[in-house]
């Protein structure tokens, strides 16, 4: 093992941490903001504690992933100094746009949230929470945009082994973004859901509060019409890896030769004829690339190497993040048509809530190891390979020092974020003061 195998891995383990507040963040956020829309439009009091209980999530939430962030940037620096120099410019206008449009908007709004519960008008204060959820998401499109254009690379020029950038417009408006971004933003609402309904069923096994069971409802459409735009482009998604990712699609599908009417492996040993090609062109009969017969044209385009990814990784991650992702929106479906007509919720539909916690979640992360682990070994498609990315200057030791303390931080972080929420959701719904925004001065006392 040498320090490109261990800068990896404390890549790949920093940022799959990172992940799971991401999505939640940008979901739960948005749902926060619609609960306490309610409560402003009816104002129904159980919207008001149900907007205060699980905005404190939201934080909690929130707080951790800012702190898990910073650590991508402290390696970009450390361990891929030679991917910075050849990214830098391109990534410059992305990431500074995420940094002080979306997250100064989003960190700004959210503050005026936390502390304006008594101290600005309601309609002001229900804008703040909306402008921090809407910066969240737009967070989400500008680093997505910047990840799309590794699989992707437009709109930019290699000078003197750098890329250089010649048209944002074509970087931000880039087709695997304008795929990519609806895709992962559907599947946080997906997560939020989970999340939500996990709560929710954790308390409609103690209590019959109708505030848990609207809560529960409004989760339930919110992750089925999520799962229906994830799975709506995720489908556009497969027919862009078929034309600007063939390797990946063929890992994906352990496919090794070039085949018409490719077949969809559902496990090793069960296909379905054709259904491969499909997916990816509309076809029935269209050809589909394989890994060997790809492997053998990269070797003549680029020169000697293994172009081929993991292809046990992408394999089954590609269908874990299907299975579990469908059973998460197939528990919503379900949930829906059973309480059409009834305000109880089944004891066993609550407790098969519990399992939309941990079912989504497991989804994303499958997902983005397909997504990053199939790209290899390129960390720019086409331009810059995985090998040749890793900062030159660091040895094996400083790599396995930090991959140590971070992961020895991230552990203790794992049980500070679970003691947090644990004890904020044991703690209910019910013990939120009803504290209103204020419509003229009084005497502060904060939500937080």
């Amino acid at each position: 093992m040498d320090a490109l195998d261990l800068a990896r891995w404390q890549f790949g383990v920093t940022t799959v941490y990172h992940f799971l507040f991401v999505p939640l963040t940008i979901g739960l956020g948005i749902f926060v903001a619609g609960l306490q829309t309610a409560w402003h439009r009816t104002g129904n009091e159980q919207y008001l504690k149900l907007t205060k209980f699980f905005g404190k999530l939201f934080l909690i939430n929130f707080a951790m992933g800012v702190v898990t962030g910073i650590v991508q940037e402290f390696q970009f620096g450390m361990n891929w100094s030679e991917y910075s120099t050849f990214v830098g410019d391109v990534f410059g206008a992305p990431l500074a746009m995420e940094a002080l449009l979306a997250f100064f908007m989003e960190s700004t709004f959210l503050g005026l949230w936390i502390f304006g519960w008594d101290r600005l008008p309601k309609r002001v204060h229900l804008a703040t929470i909306w402008a921090a959820a809407i910066g969240s998401n737009l967070s989400a499109y500008f680093i997505l945009a910047a990840n799309a254009w590794m699989k992707h690379p437009v709109g930019y020029e290699v000078v003197d082994g750098k890329a250089r950038m010649t048209d944002l417009w074509a970087v931000l408006t880039n087709s695997t973004a304008l795929a990519q971004v609806p895709h992962v933003i559907a599947g946080s609402f997906v997560v939020a859901g989970g999340f939500v309904l996990a709560v929710c069923g954790y308390w409609l096994l103690r209590t019959r509060a109708e505030m848990w069971r609207r809560a529960a409802r409004a989760a339930l459409v919110m992750t089925a019409i999520a799962g229906a735009v994830v799975a709506g482009t995720g489908d556009h998604s497969a027919k862009l890896m078929y034309e600007q990712q063939p390797m990946k699609l063929a890992a994906a599908e352990g496919l090794e030769r070039d085949t018409e009417g490719a077949a969809f492996s559902v496990v090793p040993g069960l296909e379905i004829p054709k259904l491969l090609s499909f997916l990816s062109t509309n076809d029935l009969e269209a050809p589909v690339q394989g890994t060997e017969d790809l492997q053998r044209r990269f070797e003549q385009q680029f020169g000697p190497g293994d172009y081929r990814p993991d292809g046990t990784v992408v394999f089954w991650s590609f269908r874990v993040m299907i299975v579990f992702g469908l059973a998460t929106v197939g528990l919503s479906v379900l949930g829906l048509w059973l309480t059409r007509r009834r305000r109880e919720f089944p004891a066993w539909l609550s407790r098969a809530m519990l399992l939309a916690l941990p079912l989504p979640l497991i989804a994303v992360i499958a997902g983005w190891l397909l997504s990053e682990i199939g790209r290899q070994p390129w960390t720019v498609a086409g331009e810059l390979l995985t090998a040749s990315s890793v900062s030159p200057g660091v040895s094996l030791a400083e790599v396995a020092t930090s991959l140590t303390i971070f992961t020895l931080l991230y552990g203790a972080l794992a049980v500070a974020e679970t003691v947090l929420l644990a004890r904020h959701v044991r703690k209910g719904a019910e013990e939120q003061a009803p504290v209103q925004a204020a419509e003229a001065p009084r005497e502060p006392s904060l939500m937080y």
